[in-house]
């Protein structure tokens, strides 16, 4: 009986101490529950305030777009310049260019179906060939590049271009970044450098100096500049350069630099015609073709020369184009009219005195 009583008592005891300990963990827990639930809601208060600020920044952008922004741009703009069929089919012709230029061939193909341009294959070849040459430059890969400049030499060295030099220069530094296990290759392909002896003499000898430095790594050597990462990028720039003066085209597509000029007009034309509408000058600006004030555009799109009648003070257009008068001096054809009298014309510069229709237009 004592036995048993024992036992119970024990059992008791044991399932108290089990209720002792439970309760002890569950206030634990609780405690790391509210720890937990006072930590989710700092975050999120934070996060709400963060993008409460945020949100205000936002907001503001559509405002100052509005306010920064004009949105009607055709009391500056030449209704009818894209409505004769003619002039549609050079701006899809210049589009399809353009994505030629910058490798989206399969864009341009569908440009072509839906526009109905017809581009024919001599003129997409030497881009799609651009295109092929320029992306393996991009790899760091020399040798399209190097069997075009060889088929080409000639016609390069017409251009005094020394893109050839360039490739097989950039080829020799790609083999000293391999170390002295291809000091042997470096050696053989320098032969390639005897054609440019006379023209890059002093680069050659850099070039066959660095040689001596491949034990010890061309990095710790005086010789570390021709390792530098910008040649890559110099190289494509070069290829680009002489490939499009052989295709005679510009460097840049006609595309970019028309939209460039554009931005950089625009806000100069708006202002403009802001300030007619306040002095309700409304018939200074009647011509579309032709700007009210002069605008830079900086000497990066200069491209032809220009010329300004010295005695009305005009710049000279297709329709008002520059004539040479039979003593040498040139005016425009407005001021030639206006000079004429009775059938004769003195130069405004010389006393000499000349039939206005002996006068030759002159293009530049």
């Amino acid at each position: 009986m004592r036995g048993s009583a024992f036992k119970s008592s024990s059992n008791i005891e044991l399932v108290r101490m089990n209720y002792r300990v439970q309760d002890a963990d569950l206030s634990v827990l609780s405690q790391t529950m509210a720890q937990c639930c006072k930590n989710i809601k700092e975050t999120v208060q934070l996060l709400a305030s963060r993008h409460k600020d945020i949100h205000g920044s936002v907001s503001k952008v559509g405002k100052a777009i509005d306010r920064n922004f004009d949105a009607e741009v055709s009391a500056v703009v030449a209704e009818t310049v894209w409505d004769s069929p003619e002039r549609q089919k050079y701006l899809s012709e210049t589009i399809v260019e353009h994505l030629y230029r910058q490798g989206m061939l399969s864009v341009a193909e569908d440009l072509c179906q839906e526009s109905g341009v017809v581009i024919d294959m001599s003129m997409k070849q030497p881009f799609l060939e651009l295109n092929r040459i320029l992306e393996a430059l991009r790899m760091q890969d020399l040798r399209p590049a190097l069997e075009w400049a060889v088929t080409n030499r000639q016609r390069l060295l017409d251009l005094n271009s020394t893109l050839e030099f360039k490739l097989h220069r950039l080829y020799f530094i790609s083999l000293l970044n391999g170390g002295i296990t291809n000091q042997l290759e470096a050696l053989q392909y320098a032969r390639h450098f005897q054609p440019f002896a006379s023209q890059h003499q002093r680069d050659i000898q850099i070039l066959m100096g660095s040689l001596v430095y491949l034990r010890h790594g061309i990095e710790n050597s005086p010789y570390r500049s021709l390792l530098e990462t910008n040649q890559w990028a110099d190289i494509c720039n070069s290829f680009t350069r002489d490939a499009c003066a052989l295709l005679g085209l510009s460097v840049e597509s006609p595309l970019s630099v028309s939209f460039a000029s554009g931005c950089m007009a625009l806000p100069v034309l708006m202002n403009i015609k802001q300030v007619i509408e306040q002095r309700q000058c409304s018939g200074v600006w009647t011509h579309k073709d032709e700007l009210p004030i002069e605008i830079d555009l900086g000497k990066k799109c200069w491209y032809h020369s220009v010329f300004a009648c010295p005695i009305l003070r005009q710049q000279t257009s297709e329709s008002n184009p520059p004539m040479k008068l039979i003593c040498g001096h040139v005016i425009s054809r407005d001021a030639l009219n206006k000079l004429t009298n009775a059938g004769k014309l003195k130069c405004p510069y010389c006393p000499m005195e000349q039939n206005p229709s002996d006068a030759k237009q002159i293009f530049f």
